[in-house]
């Protein structure tokens, strides 16, 4: 006879949470897609980065 623990069932987030959680993530990715976008249209800058990377090696 094997004696096995029961494992509770989590309780899940609200729905309110699980919206906000996923409403912050989107404006996140949003600034980030946002951000890169604003780096091409300053070619000088990604020159520059492009130039520092490639001196690392």
């Amino acid at each position: 006879m094997q004696i096995t623990a029961r494992s509770q069932p989590t309780p899940s987030r609200p729905l309110s949470q699980r919206l906000g959680f996923r409403l912050v993530a989107a404006v996140a990715i949003g600034a980030v897609l946002l951000g890169v976008f604003t780096m091409y249209a300053h070619p000088d800058f990604l020159v520059s980065m492009a130039d520092q990377l490639w001196s690392c090696f």
